[in-house]
């Protein structure tokens, strides 16, 4: 199989076309796969058939077991149990290595890039071209630039890696994908951070890849791409398959729903209407980096209201401009009738206003600690003893209170938060500001990266909020989510505010027609 894509394939914009999916005898088996870790059984005798030429996704809750399945893919994770077969050749990875060599390729969403090295040198990193001894830089520039074309992309192979958007990266990802003529390719939540364009340019790269013969799998939490780009669809929950089908005719969305969670959600958003009342924070003329224009806004008590733009609009520069992050330019910003002193998260913190960053592992959690200590982190400085000595039997306390109140799926507080999914994190950085005397909580993008059920139960928590009183911000680049959670929605275009739109007048035209360029 050749590595380069067929310039012809790839132009299906109304959804998947059936490729080699039915051929006999699937190319990909997982039987009875096992995983045991200490005191948790990750996954439950596993059987799972992928076929050349399709696209099967893997639908379920976070930690219902698809990327174990992925792990035990690419030799991260060796099985207690079971078998995989590759082209109907039983097959054991000691190591990513094995995996690598026998045509398996997983592109995570943490990529696993050198940000130092150049486009070239990332793309054929581990078998570098070589002429008397030294890389031959002639060739390395030859082949990069030839996958490079093949897959669409105006990047040149002498750029470094820092300098690529999320979306290049993953292309990058694909190209060394292709150059290692990968067999099978798997993706893990590959549009959670891409933009429009970057999203749709995937999605045509995976058509391709299928009718390039490929055997596809595609996880994701976001049902619109099951349904425009898969073929077949199995639904993880606990550890185990609950359900496989072959082919996506007559499956509904409700039922994907349905087999996740274990139980019928007829609206995962659940809103509640509610009356808002005084107004608890005044945003006058805050102007900085990322928002070109000064902007003008208010929260009041009870209400939650959504922020709404493409990538780049400006929506994460002005909340960080306005809970201290970044030192705002210009403009104001009041509490209560209070001045909030600009550029002081933690001034933000003392009056009351939190921030739940778009990038929870890099900016929202401690990894290498509990999630005891993740919820007390801020807490502690109001109940240490002397204002020095930890408080253990306090934070304890708290600790039970908020796993048992949000439900997070921990063994105890002690409980690394990075083996944690990304559901229950983002419950543990909500835990925090439910300890604290938190008035005004801003969420950027709460719930990229959730499955449904996780999803229902965040929304649940920021209703909680606004029926006692509380302003919530929500800022999402998903439109349902503003459309149906919001009492309110704000459209940001390119640094500017563009419109402020009432839950009675929202419409899906009307937000992105304000949200597209003009």
């Amino acid at each position: 199989m050749s590595a380069s894509l067929p310039a012809s394939a790839g132009e299906h914009a109304a959804g998947p076309q059936k490729g080699l999916a039915h051929e006999a005898e699937a190319f990909l088996r997982f039987r009875g796969i096992t995983v045991e870790f200490p005191g948790v059984k990750a996954l439950k005798g596993v059987d799972l058939s992928v076929h050349r030429g399709s696209v099967h996704a893997l639908m379920g809750e976070n930690g219902a077991g698809k990327s174990t399945l992925l792990k035990v893919l690419s030799g991260v994770n060796t099985p207690s149990s079971g078998t995989v077969e590759v082209g109907g050749q039983q097959l054991q990875f000691r190591n990513t290595a094995s995996a690598i060599e026998a045509g398996i390729a997983v592109i995570y969403q943490e990529l696993h890039l050198v940000p130092e090295l150049s486009v070239a040198e990332n793309l054929m990193l581990g078998q570098l071209p070589r002429r008397a001894g030294f890389v031959d830089r002639a060739r390395l520039r030859e082949r990069a630039m030839g996958v490079l074309r093949d897959l669409g992309e105006d990047i040149g192979p002498d750029t470094l890696v820092s300098r690529l958007s999320i979306g290049q990266r993953q292309m990058v990802e694909i190209g060394k994908a292709l150059l290692r003529d990968a067999r099978v390719i798997a993706f893990d939540e590959p549009t959670s951070s891409l933009s429009v364009r970057e999203t749709v340019n995937l999605k045509r790269i995976v058509h391709r890849l299928r009718d390039d013969g490929r055997a596809i799998i595609y996880v994701t939490h976001r049902m619109a791409e099951v349904f425009e780009l898969c073929d077949a669809v199995t639904v993880f929950r606990d550890g185990a398959c609950i359900a496989s089908h072959a082919d996506m005719a007559g499956v509904t969305n409700d039922q994907i729903v349905a087999e996740m969670v274990g139980r019928s959600i007829e609206d995962i958003y659940g809103y509640r209407t509610r009356e808002p009342g005084a107004v608890l924070m005044q945003a006058q003329g805050l102007v900085g980096p990322g928002v070109v224009e000064p902007v003008s806004f208010e929260v009041r008590r009870g209400e939650i209201l959504g922020f709404f733009g493409l990538v780049g609009a400006g929506r994460t520069e002005l909340m960080r401009l306005l809970c201290g992050s970044v030192m705002p330019t210009g403009g104001t910003v009041t509490i209560d009738g209070k001045r909030l002193p600009p550029g002081s998260t933690r001034e933000a913190i003392r009056q009351g206003v939190a921030l739940c960053p778009e990038d929870r592992k890099a900016e929202g959690i401690f990894p290498i600690a509990g999630v005891g200590e993740n919820v007390n982190v801020s807490l502690r400085r109001r109940i240490a003893r002397g204002g020095i000595f930890v408080n253990r039997a306090v934070e304890a306390r708290n600790t039970a209170d908020i796993i048992q109140r949000l439900n997070v799926r921990t063994r105890d507080g002690n409980t690394p938060i990075a083996t944690l999914s990304g559901g229950n994190q983002q419950k543990v950085i909500l835990g925090r500001w439910l300890s604290e005397n938190i008035e005004l909580l801003v969420l950027d993008e709460p719930t990229r990266g959730i499955d449904v059920g996780a999803r229902a139960q965040i929304y649940g928590i920021l209703y909680d909020l606004a029926d006692t009183g509380k302003g919530v911000i929500v800022v999402s680049s998903d439109l349902a989510e503003v459309m149906s959670v919001c009492d309110r929605v704000i459209v940001m275009r390119e640094g500017r505010m563009v419109g402020s739109v009432p839950r009675r007048e929202i419409t899906a035209e009307r937000l992105l027609q304000m949200a597209l360029p003009q």
